[in-house]
């Protein structure tokens, strides 16, 4: 249906093409305008504040105006960060020839996807349903009635102009046919998550069969030799290699552990990750991990510190920890407000050019470094030649700092020293250069994901730093992106806006259960409860046992989205779902354990289909499989003991503790025998004898 639908599209807007596309004499604006979006909080929709095209942000004013007026809209959708968003602004949307044709035909949206991932998920959709490939900037193409019929990603100035009067004289001579394809294409985004995917509840208990099925899905697509899945482009996807730490775990499978370590290890050594200042891009284009698009986003980096540092709670690999302290701080120095808000994103440009903040002349890079020139040229395979295009070098490693060091007959005492004395070198010479964009708006979702990550490092490495940038943000979170139960998706310049969205709620949960997991501070515990109650009341949908990515009161789109599949961030049903079963283990409520077991029940039946990306409900299967650690810890060393617990790898424990006493269900009657810190193991709130050592703690719970 969706080809034929998408065929009866284009032979509409190329049976429209006219003689008035004439590309010759399109011109660039030669002055400056300013439109509606000049009063935007997104850097990205102010990013096209002076374009020549009428631009309007999404809401009811361009709405209104495209019924009043009769006139298709164009649905723009980019980020801050988007390198092609840029291309595209700065072929087309600057153009006055062009925004000429948009302002007369159309009504034009500019949407930032960070901010509106609702009014993004439906059109992404769409384009999907078309048969197109998806990707940003995304234009689509939509009744005023907000229905879509055509839409795409990048389109050069020649092709942009040719289909905005093709479909515009298609809209007013062929209304009837394209508005009956617009309708067939709204009733596709329409269909229930549960009819669209086939999705069943499965009455079978959780099995160990299906955890090695899944498995045996994803190692069809490994690539043994680089790491990651499949071919270029490559994503680091850290849900994927969670889920395999957590079966190796489960199982003892060392297949599992061996593509988690040899993925690692490559991201770190490649383009992707700046050697430099720190922190990861958002993918690479080869396979080998060595070209990165070189924007950096908050929540790759959020959950790639989490992934670092559990995988050094596991292998013990201290590279792992160098990768966790460079990362920390670049968040620091680059990405944290005076607030303790953090950044949404770094832009892959500077001077309009891709990656130039980040690579290197060989002349410069000698110049840079002096007597150490030789050797650290060789660490980061930098060539006279250049080693990436330009001439320019990519800083990327080729091996471990041990296997470098015997090659090159140096202690690696030595090498450590050279390299940390060039990257201070190198860093303070790129500080000079022009830097690359900076999306300051602060989104929660993306902030609660990063406060986790630090959570998670300070809980493996036992370093005050981290938590205390964790705290504050909470703490920032609290005080202005927070009313009540109401949380707030954006904030910038002093104010909060935008009605938060289920992800935002799930991973704010999410942060405020590892908060009180890592301090012990039951006021994290209350306020995670509270805002589960309201999520559950406001986005739940009783008929799916799913939930709604919007909440119920929140603007009314053509379609009502469940988030299920896990991308780059977790899917917010399967983080709500992993929040629940931790939830339901701390405050034992029946009812979040049920609705738990509901929700990932209804994905079972894809699960091994499509493990990759469904990688966190695959997760969860493994919590609900093997058997959760019910871990309470009471007296005065109770931070002590709990901080030791927490930096050995026990995936799927929860932790409650108290230096006194607490109310907490599973600490009832529970108590610091003889006046000594007493660890308590339990299993489905059956306990194992008290013991008073972590060690002891850790048999009881390896031999379950």
């Amino acid at each position: 249906m969706k080809t034929l639908i998408l065929n009866i599209i284009l032979l509409f807007i190329l049976s429209c093409s006219t003689q008035e596309n004439n590309t010759e004499n399109m011109t660039s604006s030669s002055h400056e305008h300013t439109n509606r979006l000049i009063n935007s909080s997104s850097p990205y929709l102010l990013q096209h504040a002076h374009n020549p095209v009428d631009w309007y942000p999404w809401g009811k004013e361009a709405l209104e105006k495209a019924k009043n007026e009769d006139k298709p809209i164009i649905v723009s959708i980019g980020y801050a960060a988007c390198h092609w968003c840029h291309v595209m602004e700065r072929e087309s949307f600057e153009n006055d020839s062009i925004a000429a044709i948009m302002n007369k035909y159309f009504v034009c949206i500019k949407v930032d996807r960070e901010e509106r991932p609702d009014v993004d998920q439906v059109y992404m959709d769409a384009v999907q349903a078309m048969g197109l490939n998806g990707g940003w900037p995304l234009n689509v193409f939509i009744t005023p009635d907000q229905k879509p019929f055509y839409g795409g990603t990048y389109f050069p100035p020649e092709q942009w102009t040719q289909i905005l009067q093709s479909i515009a004289k298609a809209f007013k001579e062929n209304r009837e046919k394209l508005e009956k394809s617009a309708e067939q294409f709204t009733q596709t985004l329409s269909a229930s998550e549960i009819e669209k995917y086939g999705l069943t509840p499965s009455d079978n208990p959780f099995e160990k069969k299906l955890l090695d099925d899944m498995f045996s899905t994803m190692t069809q697509r490994f690539d043994k030799k680089y790491g990651g899945m499949g071919d270029a482009p490559k994503f680091p996807m850290p849900s994927n290699w969670a889920f395999l730490l957590r079966y190796n775990e489960a199982t003892g499978n060392e297949l599992a552990l061996q593509q988690v370590t040899k993925t690692l290890n490559n991201i770190g050594y490649g383009g992707i990750y700046d050697q430099v200042g720190g922190g990861f891009a958002r993918y690479s284009v080869d396979k080998e991990w060595f070209a990165p698009h070189f924007e950096k986003m908050l929540y790759d980096n959020a959950q790639l510190v989490s992934l670092y540092s559990e995988a050094y709670s596991l292998t013990r690999d201290a590279y792992y920890k160098t990768i966790v302290e460079e990362t920390v701080n670049w968040l620091q120095e680059e990405m944290t407000s005076d607030e303790n808000g953090f950044y949404s994103s770094l832009d892959a440009d500077s001077e309009g050019e891709e990656g130039k903040y980040y690579v290197w002349k060989y002349d410069e890079f000698i110049d840079v470094l002096g007597r150490d020139a030789e050797i650290v040229s060789k660490y980061y395979n930098v060539t006279q030649k250049g080693n990436w295009e330009h001439g320019n070098n990519i800083l990327h490693r080729s091996t471990s700092d041990k296997m470098f060091a015997q090659k090159e007959n140096i202690s690696q005492d030595d090498l450590n020293k050279i390299i940390l004395q060039a990257k201070s070198k190198l860093y303070k010479a790129r500080e000079k250069r022009i830097r690359p964009g900076l999306d300051d708006k602060i989104l929660l979702g993306w902030n609660a994901v990063m406060a986790k990550g630090l959570l998670d490092a300070y809980n493996v490495f036992s370093d005050e730093k981290y938590l205390s940038l964790a705290l504050k943000n909470i703490q920032f979170i609290e005080e202005n992106m927070r009313e009540g139960n109401n949380l707030f998706r954006n904030y910038k310049d002093g104010k909060a806006s935008i009605t938060a969205y289920l992800e935002d709620y799930a991973l704010y949960i999410e942060a405020l259960t590892t908060a009180y997991q890592s301090t012990f501070d039951e006021d994290y515990l209350k306020i995670a409860d509270k805002l589960t109650q309201y999520t559950i009341t406001n986005f739940y949908d009783n008929k799916e046992g799913l939930f709604y990515y919007t909440n119920d009161e929140s603007d009314d789109l053509i379609a009502r989205k469940k988030e299920i599949f896990d991308n780059v961030i977790p899917s917010s049903n399967s983080i709500m779902a992993v929040n629940l079963h931790v939830l339901a283990t701390i405050l034992d409520k029946k009812e979040y354990h049920d609705m738990s077991n509901t929700m990932l029940s209804q994905v079972s039946g894809i699960l091994t289909s499509s493990t990759s990306h469904l990688s966190n409900w695959a997760t969860l299967y493994s919590y609900k499989t093997y058997p959760t650690p019910e871990i309470v810890i009471l007296g005065e060393k109770a931070d002590e003991l709990r901080s030791l617990l927490a930096s050995q790898y026990i995936p799927n424990k929860v932790v409650m503790g108290s230096n006194t006493e607490s109310d907490l269900p599973l600490m009832k009657g529970k108590y610091a025998i003889n006046d000594k810190t007493t660890i308590y193991v339990c299993f489905n709130k059956t306990c194992k004898l008290p013991v008073h050592s972590v060690e002891s703690a850790i048999k009881q719970i390896k031999g379950n």
